[in-house]
Parts: C-alpha cells; sequence; structure tokens
C-alpha cells in the first residue's frame, strides 16, 4: 500500500507541473499578441550643469579670544578694587592699587644712592684729569695714574649700578597699580582690600570677548579632502569664510574664518583639531557657549547634480533610470558627495539627460513611461 500512495503523489505532482508550464505559454502568447503592461508613470528632472558646494556642521565650543589671570608683581598690603567686577575694561586700565608706600621710600633711597655715586664719580673724574695732565709731564709716576684712573672707572660702574636700582625701584613702584593687561571682561576679585598679597597672586581673570575663537575637530578623512582641494577644480578654499549656529538653531551674523588646523590626528578620537576666529561686537557670543561650525569642504563649478531620490543602488552600485524615446534606459554612475543641492554626479550623466526622480520602482530597463510631471521638451 505505501507504494502506492507514493505512485499517486508522482503522478498529482507531474500533473499540477503540466498545468503550471501550460498557464505560463498560455500567458506567453497572450502577451505576444498584444497584451503589455501599461505605461509606468514617473516624474523627470532635465539635468543642467551647476554650481554646488559641500559643506558638513562640526560641533564647537566658544572661548575667549585670550583668558588672561591677573596676578601681582610685587608683595604687598592690597589697598584698593578700582573696577566693578563683571564690566569691561580697556588695556592698561588700573584694577587694583597696592599700597605704595614702602616701594616710594626704596625709590628715594635708591636715588640718594645714585646721588652720591653721581659725586663721588665726578671726584674720581677730576682727580683722574689732573693725574693725566701731571703724569705727562712726568711729575707723578706710573704707579699713582694707574690708581687714579682704576678709581675713576671703579666710580663709574658705582654710578651705573646705583642707577639700575633706581631704575628697578621706580620698575616695583609701577607695579603697585596693577593694570589690565588686554581689553576684556574682568571676573570677580579673589583677593579682598587688606590682604598681604604675595608676588604672584592671582587677583583676577580677564576674558578678552571679541573676537572670541570657536574650537572644534573634523574627522580625518574631511580634514584631509579640505586640505587637498584642488583649486583649480574646486575652488580655492583656503580662506573661505565659515559661519556658526548657536544652539537654539539660529544663525551668528557675522562670518568668521579657520585661523588653525592642526597638523596631525588625534590617534584617541580619529579627529584633527581646528579653530576659528569670529568677530563679536555685540557679545552675542559666550565662553563655553556650545556652537555648530558650518565648514566648506570643496566647491564645485559646472557640475551634474541630481535629485537624491533619484539614484538606485543595485548589485553593481549606484545607478539611475534615465527617459529616451519614451521608454527607461539603465544608467549607473559615479557618484561625488551629498550637497545643499543635491548628489554629485561625476560619470554617467550629460547635460540635457531626463532622469527619473520618482516612480523608479516599477521600472526595468525598457520599460514604457508616461511623463507625469518634470520637464517633457
Amino acid at each position: 500500500m505505501p507504494t502506492l500512495n507514493f505512485q499517486r503523489f508522482i503522478f498529482v505532482s507531474a500533473a499540477l507541473i503540466a498545468m503550471t508550464f501550460g498557464l505560463t505559454a498560455c500567458e506567453s502568447r497572450q502577451n505576444q499578441g498584444g497584451m503589455q503592461r501599461p505605461p509606468s508613470p514617473v516624474t523627470v528632472s532635465r539635468i543642467q550643469p551647476t554650481d554646488t558646494k559641500q559643506i558638513r556642521t562640526y560641533a564647537g565650543r566658544v572661548y575667549g579670544a585670550r583668558e588672561v589671570e591677573v596676578r601681582s608683581r610685587v608683595q604687598g598690603i592690597l589697598q584698593q578694587r578700582l573696577f566693578k567686577e563683571g564690566e569691561e575694561v580697556k588695556q592698561g586700565t588700573i584694577l587694583f592699587q597696592i599700597d605704595p608706600e614702602p616701594f616710594q621710600v626704596a625709590l628715594d633711597a635708591a636715588k640718594a644712592n645714585h646721588r652720591t655715586a653721581s659725586a663721588t664719580l665726578n671726584q674720581a673724574e677730576r682727580e683722574w684729569r689732573r693725574t693725566s695732565r701731571l703724569y705727562e709731564q712726568n711729575a707723578v709716576s706710573q704707579r699713582e695714574y694707574d690708581n687714579a684712573r682704576s678709581a675713576y672707572e671703579l666710580t663709574q660702574a658705582n654710578q651705573a649700578l646705583a642707577q639700575s636700582q633706581v631704575a628697578k625701584a621706580q620698575l616695583e613702584l609701577s607695579y603697585t597699580r596693577v593694570e589690565a593687561p588686554v581689553n576684556g571682561v574682568t571676573g570677580l576679585e579673589t583677593v579682598s582690600e587688606g590682604n598681604l598679597i604675595e608676588r604672584g597672586t592671582l587677583l583676577t581673570n580677564l576674558v578678552q570677548l571679541d573676537p572670541v575663537h570657536v574650537r572644534f575637530s573634523l574627522p580625518e578623512a574631511d580634514a584631509t579632502l579640505r586640505r587637498n582641494a584642488n583649486p583649480g577644480t574646486n575652488g580655492d578654499i583656503s580662506n573661505h569664510p565659515v559661519s556658526l549656529l548657536t544652539a537654539a538653531g539660529s544663525v551668528y551674523p557675522l562670518a568668521g574664518e579657520i585661523d588653525f588646523t592642526a597638523s596631525s590626528v588625534d590617534q584617541l578620537t580619529g579627529t584633527v583639531a581646528a579653530r576659528a576666529i569670529f568677530p563679536n561686537p555685540d557679545k552675542l557670543l559666550v565662553p563655553g557657549q556650545f556652537v555648530r561650525v558650518q565648514v566648506l569642504l570643496q566647491s564645485f563649478k559646472d557640475t551634474i547634480v541630481i535629485p537624491e531620490t533619484a539614484v538606485v543602488q543595485g548589485p553593481q552600485g549606484p545607478s539611475v533610470f534615465v527617459i529616451e524615446d519614451n521608454s527607461a534606459q539603465f544608467r549607473p554612475l559615479s557618484l561625488g558627495p551629498v550637497t545643499g543641492a543635491g548628489q554629485v554626479v561625476f560619470d554617467g550623466l550629460s547635460a540635457g539627460d531626463l532622469v527619473v526622480v520618482n516612480g523608479q520602482v516599477s521600472l526595468y530597463p525598457g520599460a514604457p513611461v508616461n511623463i507625469v510631471a518634470g520637464l517633457k521638451e
């Protein structure tokens, strides 16, 4: 009995296969007789060369162009703070006053020593001239002549030393007025009035807000692409301005420029550090603020650009359907980067080609089409 059932199964399977082949042959004869699929509706775009740019956006952080620590250069009693914390000051503005009296006393003493040295020098000079005349008349010995000359040279050195001590005392007296080394916004004072401060004590900080620096990092591939951009083909982008987006997404109104790019790649992150400088006259940018920097990587002139939706990814790579004689034809492509205008095409299309941008799903090479939108001429 099992053998009989198996024979029946073989017979039924053969019958089903015969019926399938018969239906297929029938459908084939019907298609040959004129029953064809209707033209597929498509949207097209006529290709024309255009100029476009590849711009990328990177996360960045705002820093003051100069961030300076204001420190004491002499030891003394801090007498007075002469600024309002958080206000903007100009370079040279006096910020703190250290008790100048000890330094004034030291300056007066140095001046007195200088006058004494000057008087001694004048006396030694007169003695030297007198001895020189007598030596020429053979009235004094060689020894006396040498002693007078040595005394004169020694007093010259003492007078110069006294003069340098006066200059040093004047300099230290000037250091009792702590001045702003740069234009900037002051921070909080770190030492209040009345305290004894040492040389080098931190008193406050200054941050220069106009201009500001924005530090960011580019992926290694982007940095290499930008560095190797061919001026003859893609345009000279070395001095191209960069734009800024705030954390809220608004566009900063003033353009900046990249003034530094690291010469090496960070081995931990695979990125290249860069810095852009932006004018900030209205103080809209604040140090520590998160921003996004838009950088031009490449620019293209008279190049083919198509919508990204037109590209079909297949086993043999990217391609598009173009319309020739009201039928779809398969066209493989060599693609460039995606820009704001669309997908850059290096090879595979020419000016004037009609490219299908919508409706590719039902197409195959040679399929008839019905252009429902786009240029038809």
